[in-house]
């Protein structure tokens, strides 16, 4: 199995996550700041690494990029936070990270984000760059990312799709909303029930943030019903 650094500041969330990937049989190496993953790592290679953004030395991202512009970022991160936003989220992407979980993290996403994570090759060049961006959409405000990168929102998905970032907070949240409710309802031939259990929203929460979204429910109707 794999050896996995799990890099947080809250003694509980370390305990648990340790707990629970011990248990999936692998090796759990725990660092609560970055000076001991800084130290970890220069020791050896962890297979994955699970990384809080809020600590208090040195916050995840910088982490992060301290990794990958000195060529260590050879191992998939998962950037984890209790606080996530689409912005958090883009910019842990952009330096490397291959998803992001939102705190508390459920079972079902923590496995699945993990053994994606084991399954993904790792270059090791230099700054990390998330996938879906290349150098050109790294310097523009038109960025194209896999949604995988923003698994804090839901089940990981494996599309990609254009997003401008040039705009408003609200009227970007709102277009990257649009797209992961449109992916889910064609997924699940438009069934409301099966979509509200894997969003986790209650139905009729759920159709209300679909009319606010403007999603057109007729086309993924199955049979046109």
């Amino acid at each position: 199995m794999a050896t996995i650094l799990v890099v947080d500041d809250e003694l509980g969330i370390r305990a648990l996550l340790s707990e629970i990937l011990t248990d999936e049989g692998h090796t759990v190496e725990l660092a609560e700041n970055a000076a001991q993953a800084r130290g970890f790592r220069e020791r050896m290679r962890p297979d994955l690494v699970l990384l809080d953004i809020w600590m208090p030395d040195v916050d995840g991202i910088t982490l992060l990029k301290e990794w990958g512009s000195s060529g260590q970022l050879s191992m998939p991160v998962i950037m984890m936070s209790g606080h996530g936003t689409i912005d958090t989220a883009v910019e842990a992407t952009r330096f490397g990270a291959m998803a992001f979980l939102e705190k508390p993290i459920t079972l079902q996403k923590l496995l699945r984000a993990v053994e994606q994570g084991l399954a993904k090759p790792t270059a090791n060049a230099g700054p990390a760059v998330a996938p879906g961006f290349n150098d050109a959409a790294a310097d523009s405000t038109s960025v194209a990312f896999g949604i995988p990168a923003l698994n804090h929102l839901g089940n990981t998905l494996s599309s990609e799709f254009s997003f401008e970032l040039d705009r408003p907070l609200r009227e970007a949240r709102d277009a990257f909303e649009k797209t992961y409710f449109e992916f889910h309802l064609a997924k699940e031939n438009g069934s409301m029930t099966r979509v509200a259990e894997k969003t986790g929203l209650e139905r009729t929460h759920l159709y209300r943030k679909l009319k606010q979204l403007g999603v057109d429910l007729s086309r993924n109707k199955r049979g046109g019903a």
